[in-house]
């Protein structure tokens, strides 16, 4: 009676371990980083890659810089500076900036200075100035291109919840600023808009 109530025990231990045990993703496969697939109502790479390219192909076709400048005259200067996130969700904006960085420099209008490898080339001008360098051919400060213009954002969004229905509004409004003047060269903007449907999940 004993034997047969401990492995009863057993078999009931076995059995809820493989229920509610621990869980773990041990199986994947690669997938096309520009498919689109919403697994959540959260910002999302997909929504990161829309607004970039929009960005993107709205400047180099604007009006001030869609024929490329006359032969022997450089490209037009961009830093690409802060983007703000206004919306309530944790938002990586330095990835979202990068990403229209990278959009910016394959249209091959634009001369691009990264604002994060700045500090980083300020220590390397003290590296080279410390004596470990040939003085001949060290690199030193007063060189560096100057920006033509810089790019701000915000990243603003609405969330409408009635029932079962959500909906989520994304409007991202990008501006170009002449840094010699002041002024407002471009700006635009990329709206998204997205709807779920509340639904139970088992597990």
């Amino acid at each position: 009676m004993n034997t047969r109530r401990l492995l009863l025990s057993a078999l009931v231990a076995v059995s809820l371990a493989g229920c509610g045990g621990p869980r773990a993703f041990t199986r994947g496969t690669y997938e096309d980083p520009n498919t689109i697939e919403m697994l959540g109502d959260r910002f999302n790479e997909n929504d990161l890659q829309l607004i970039a390219k929009k960005m993107a192909e709205s400047l180099a076709s604007s009006p001030r810089f869609v024929q490329a400048p006359p032969q022997g005259q450089p490209l037009p200067i961009v830093l690409v500076g802060k983007l703000r996130n206004s919306t309530s969700e944790h938002i990586d904006m330095r990835s979202l900036a990068d990403k229209i960085q990278t959009a910016l420099a394959q249209t091959g209008r634009f001369a691009l200075v990264d604002q994060a490898a700045r500090q980083d080339i300020a220590e390397e001008y003290e590296y080279q100035q410390s004596g470990y360098v040939n003085p001949n051919a060290a690199k030193a400060p007063g060189q560096q291109a100057s920006v033509d213009f810089l790019m701000t954002g915000d990243l603003a969004s609405i969330i409408q919840e009635v029932g079962r229905d959500k909906l989520v509004y994304y409007k991202m409004t990008a501006k170009l600023n002449d840094v010699r003047t002041g002024t407002l060269a471009w700006t635009d903007e990329k709206q998204i808009r997205k709807k779920f449907e509340k639904q139970g999940v088992s597990w």
